[in-house]
């Protein structure tokens, strides 16, 4: 079986009234993408949906043991305005994770959008949680779009759930 990879973009606040099918949406998509060939899940480790995202990749390990956890991270000091409690959950699934890459030791200008573009050049599909706010996910579903990378939306939705 060819083996595939899916990154993830969404928000950093996931609106409450989003986050139980944003959830559901996850854990039925993830075994079903595992089962078709994808054994990479790239994360860019940010709040919110990255994380949710993380954890639920390390949850599915446990069932599919092939499955990897590629974080691509924009600096070295990402979390470092972040909680205690953020920190310290970004510290466990750094832990965790199977593949981690840092493209700058500080925050420079831009290096969130060439974090989002690195996962979508290493991603045959993405999973978004995207309300249409402009930002870096609007930025990163608009540059799948271009790269001819598969996209499916959570919540999931009954209509236009696959783009390319």
């Amino acid at each position: 079986m060819e083996a595939y990879s899916c990154c993830f973009t969404g928000h950093r606040m996931i609106r409450r009234e989003d986050f139980d099918g944003v959830l559901d949406s996850l854990r039925h998509a993830l075994p079903i993408f595992a089962d078709s060939g994808v054994n990479e899940f790239i994360c860019g480790g940010a709040l919110g949906f990255d994380t949710l995202a993380a954890q639920e990749v390390l949850r599915l390990k446990k069932d599919f043991p092939l499955v990897r956890l590629s974080l691509v991270l924009p600096c070295k000091d990402q979390s470092a305005r972040w909680t205690a409690a953020q920190k310290e959950t970004y510290a466990s699934i750094l832990e965790k994770a199977d593949h981690t890459e840092c493209l700058f030791d500080k925050y420079v200008p831009g290096c969130m959008q060439m974090r989002n573009r690195r996962m979508v050049d290493r991603s045959h599909v993405c999973i978004a949680y995207y309300t249409g706010r402009p930002g870096g996910t609007d930025y990163t579903v608009k540059y799948a779009k271009e790269k001819g990378v598969r996209l499916l939306f959570v919540p999931m939705k009954e209509e236009s759930v696959w783009e390319a």
